[in-house]
């Protein structure tokens, strides 16, 4: 894919910020630290210029950066793997791109890693953190008029809802529409920036910050690692989503707290067992599935409306491959649910004080960026299913109409996967994954077809 850049410049708040530097929570400052990219594609509206559109982004965005002025600021590291926020008005990156592809060569779901990898921004990790910015935009025009907004927001300072929220107000000023819900930058809340209430007791250790299991045989991950993998993207329409749900509630017993499965239990579930089978584990063969739980409303009070930073914590759903397999879907989705009940007030609170314990958190980060061979693998014989279902990824209007498609990013580790609503809002559910390319034919088949059984 041919791409020429034309162009960068930071966008700055248009009004004065407050500056100083702010304590990060403990959920900031662990797991992916790095950007994470989602990709809007858009028809050229017949009724406006290109550079009027790029001046509409870059004056919307440099209003909504005063009231979400930390996104505007850059990361410091302060001592033991741990980071502050330096609120300093550096902005945002907006970086111009022209393509020689047609936005219908490109806006599908059979849209290759290759092509993503070329229309996110590309993060120097390599550069001292404290020179990259927080958040990052790359505007791409298509030979046939229409172009690609890829928004890349560092994970450091927002999680999914949070990074949303922050893109939804911008596509407001940019319409000239009100801020709707101002955000909630304290994160003491959090206990940002405290010590540790007390000392863990001797061998406290937690199961979510150790390492997944290894292939049977195997002491590192390393052979795994070397793997070459592929993206691939999987559509189930509300009905068959209905169908998995149904599977899954009527194979198991009945589903505990007298709820029947969501749909993030179900289709997850049905990823994990899909996933055993394709890769051919044998049946005492360990595996987990990582989910991603949401704590703002889990905690006693809840958190503040508009809290902006990262507030979801990691979980695992652990079970051995043979069981996944050979028993119904609705067993899987028992052990997520099993997961994810952990996740309460006392837990949560448990968990930022083990972390705050820590005398390093560096072991807890990703830092590093994509297609490299070294950070947390969760790989083979792993999954990680983050769920976007209920967050308002569709329909990112900015003034010109809503995209004509959307993608979660670059996802080029074996086992991560997100799922996301249909773009229609229809109730149907598409999975982009990445998988080992000697797996993914096998994946397939067992997505759609274990699916009916």
């Amino acid at each position: 894919m041919a791409l020429t850049l034309k162009g960068c410049c930071m966008v700055r708040p248009n009004e004065a910020t407050w500056c100083g530097r702010l304590p990060l929570s403990e959920w900031d400052q662990i797991g992916t630290i790095t950007h994470v990219p989602t990709i809007y594609f858009y028809h050229k509206p017949t009724s406006l210029h290109t550079s009027t559109i790029i001046n509409t982004l870059k004056d919307s965005l440099s209003r909504v950066l005063v009231p979400f002025y930390p996104l505007a600021g850059r990361l410091h590291w302060i001592n033991n793997g741990r980071l502050e926020l330096e609120c300093n008005a550096m902005g945002a990156q907006f970086i111009e791109a022209e393509s020689s592809s047609t936005l219908e060569e490109v806006g599908d779901l059979s849209l290759s890693s290759e092509y993503l990898y070329h229309l996110s921004p590309n993060v120097d990790y390599t550069l001292p953190i404290h020179e990259l910015p927080l958040f990052i935009v790359q505007f791409t025009t298509f030979k046939c008029g229409g172009f690609g907004l890829s928004l890349a927001i560092s994970h450091a300072i927002a999680d999914g809802q949070s990074a949303l929220h922050f893109i939804n107000e911008w596509s407001r000023f940019a319409r000239g529409e009100a801020l709707e819900m101002v955000p909630f930058l304290d994160r003491k809340v959090l206990r940002a920036g405290e010590p540790p209430l007390a000392p863990l007791p001797a061998g406290h250790g937690r199961s979510e910050f150790e390492n997944p299991p290894l292939l049977l045989g195997q002491s590192t991950n390393m052979e795994q690692r070397k793997k070459k993998t592929t993206v691939e993207f999987f559509k189930l329409s509300k009905q068959e989503v209905d169908g998995l749900r149904n599977l899954a509630n009527l194979s198991w017993g009945n589903p505990s707290n007298g709820r029947g499965y969501t749909r993030y239990e179900t289709v997850a579930g049905h990823v994990w067992r899909s996933a055993c089978k394709a890769r051919e584990h044998k049946n005492d063969q360990p595996t987990c599935l990582g989910v991603c739980v949401d704590s703002r409303c889990r905690m006693k009070p809840p958190l503040p409306k508009g809290y902006f930073g990262n507030a979801t914590l990691d979980v695992v759903a652990t079970s051995l491959s043979g069981d996944l397999v050979s028993r119904p879907l609705g067993y899987a989705s028992s052990r997520i649910r099993e997961a994810i009940e952990k996740v309460t007030d006392e837990y949560i609170k448990s968990e930022i004080e083990f972390l705050k314990n820590q005398q390093d958190l560096s072991r807890f980060q990703d830092l590093h960026a994509m297609r490299s061979d070294k950070g947390p693998f969760y790989g083979n014989p792993n999954m990680g299913v983050v769920s976007w279902l209920t967050l308002p990824v569709n329909g990112l209007d900015f003034g010109w109409g809503k995209e004509v498609q959307m993608y979660p990013g670059t996802h080029e580790f074996d086992g991560d996967s997100v799922l996301l609503p249909g773009l229609d809002t229809d109730g149907s559910v598409v999975l982009a994954i990445c998988l080992q390319v000697d797996h993914m034919d096998a994946f397939r088949k067992h997505f759609y077809q274990d699916e009916s059984c």
